[in-house]
């Protein structure tokens, strides 16, 4: 989730202008299909007068996922599952969401850019508007408030929750519920958290939760004031019911950056992503209105900045497992459901292929990685910086949790060649001095980026032995995929812009 970029203000303007004009014209087509088609598809806000209001509707946003990482994690399955040694390929296993009956595209380009970040990219999915990378629900002159879906429904009686797999003031879940010139404003955002008084959070800790200076209320004691049941150990979440009217559910496990563990590593009877959502669902259908939840799966993006396959592959995996929830939830209220699940970009660059291995992949390879850069980093890292560890004995921590090996059998797709041998090498001598990359360095950011040398290093070398690639430590421009299943499904189908997410759901729920 990259930072708001600096453009020049005629620049700025002009692109801003470019921006209105497009969704002007937007406004002013209608073309449905519940297949993928080609050309620009988008809704007029007239929904067709069969079409039923769902009554619950969940929102899955996976940050960074486009096509190519939820293609990965089904290639890997199909991989995983491919065990008969027959030299035929019995191809991926579809994720559960990609055999949703009406599947959409939608592009993703901002105020800013063709390569947005989360804050303006989730703008436009909650409010129907575009915007600055770096804004949440405001308009580029930063004086204009977006009012999103969540509070509309909300002012309609809906119950409301909003779950996320990294801190619940992040970009993607504060799109939800506050309207901030920048999203690095986390106590701000909390404070509009409170202030949304919607009926459930969970997820990873809130930023900043004293103020940036430190110097103000914590949000959690504001949060209390204003009448939410604050929880952050699992076995007083495990308690919660529908009877708690508003609840702020923090993990207990909190691991990078505060937010909850990678799926990676995930330790057993650790909740999941999927447990936040069960809860969530137990909290608010005894609603007579309904609910409406957003789910973030925002660590498959944080895994794909740091060119992280395995950690994204597994995230996305954990999501799919949050969608289940959704699912069964579903079965018993099949005629009054609606389950969308999309991303708010692309994050990385990943490919499937790569120039080291042609046309052939490798993707079991991946098994062999048992943690995520962020453990390795905290876990190993740290102590071999403190006690200088050898090459050699550092290697034997990297074969147990990588699968990367110095030496074995000569189709061992695993064994490192002298080459790649010399890449760790600099790499390492380079974590045990403590040094980052030189932004300025253009050999040495496209080896590391902003992360640890050898940490990412390490991935890279898996990734490309497994036939995974990235081209970037940021965000792209690809569009992403828009997946519907139940009361209004069809709306959803086509190419088109990602604002109409917002249009099509807002006409769908009959919100003005």
């Amino acid at each position: 989730m990259n930072t708001k970029k600096v453009f020049s203000k005629v620049a700025a303007a002009a692109l801003a202008g470019t921006m209105l004009l497009s969704c002007a014209y937007a406004a002013g087509t209608d073309t449905k299909s519940a297949a993928l088609t080609t050309g620009l598809t988008q809704s007029t806000g007239i929904v067709n007068s069969t079409s039923k209001k769902p009554k619950y509707v969940f929102l899955f946003i996976g940050d960074g996922m486009s096509y190519p990482q939820f293609q990965a994690a089904s290639d890997y399955l199909g991989a995983v599952a491919d065990t008969d040694n027959d030299d035929i390929l019995d191809g991926n296993k579809a994720l559960n969401f990609m055999n949703f009956p009406v599947a959409g595209s939608a592009v993703t380009y901002d105020s800013t850019s063709f390569c947005p970040d989360s804050a303006s990219t989730a703008t436009s999915i909650s409010t129907g508007h575009k915007t600055y990378s770096g804004t949440i629900n405001m308009d580029e002159t930063m004086t204009v408030k977006y009012e999103t879906i969540a509070e509309q429904l909300k002012d309609e009686g809906y119950d409301i929750g909003v779950v996320s797999s990294v801190n619940l003031n992040h970009a993607t879940p504060a799109a939800f519920y506050c309207h901030q010139a920048s999203r690095n404003n986390y106590y701000e955002i909390g404070e509009e958290l409170i202030a949304s008084d919607f009926d459930y959070f969970a997820g990873g800790a809130l930023l900043k939760p004293n103020g940036a200076d430190g110097d103000k209320e914590s949000l959690y004691d504001r949060a209390e004031e204003a009448g939410y049941k604050v929880v952050n150990t699992q076995a007083e979440a495990e308690k919660i019911s529908a009877k708690d009217e508003k609840v702020l559910l923090i993990s207990e496990k909190l691991a990078d950056g505060d937010s909850i563990s990678y799926e990676n590593d995930r330790a057993n009877g650790e909740w999941a992503l999927a447990d936040y959502v069960d809860k969530g669902i137990e909290v608010l259908s005894d609603n007579d209105k309904g609910f409406f939840m957003m789910v973030e799966g925002g660590k498959i993006d944080w895994a794909c900045h740091a060119n992280d396959a395995g950690s994204a592959i597994n995230d996305t995996l954990a999501l799919a497992d949050a969608v289940d929830e959704a699912l069964e939830f579903a079965k018993d209220h099949a005629d009054e459901t609606l389950i969308l699940v999309t991303g708010d970009h692309e994050t990385g660059g990943l490919t499937i292929g790569y120039a080291g291995t042609d046309y052939d992949t490798y993707l079991t390879n991946l098994t062999n990685q048992k943690i995520s850069y962020a453990k390795f980093d905290s876990d190993y890292v740290t102590k071999y910086k403190e006690n200088q560890t050898s090459f050699e004995d550092m290697m034997k921590d990297v074969e147990q949790l990588f699968g990367l090996k110095m030496s074995g059998a000569e189709d061992d797709k695993l064994v490192l060649t002298d080459y790649e041998i010399g890449l760790l090498k600099e790499a390492y001598a380079k974590t045990l001095a403590d040094e980052k990359a030189d932004e300025e360095n253009q050999a040495e950011y496209v080896l590391y980026g902003t992360y640890e040398p050898l940490s990412v290093t390490i991935t890279h070398l898996l990734n490309n032995k497994s036939g995974i690639d990235f081209t970037s430590y940021s965000h792209t421009g690809l569009p992403v995929a828009v997946f519907a299943k139940g009361v209004g499904q069809d709306e959803f189908g086509g190419y088109y812009d990602n604002t109409q997410i917002y249009h099509k759901l807002a006409d769908l729920m009959d919100i003005k």
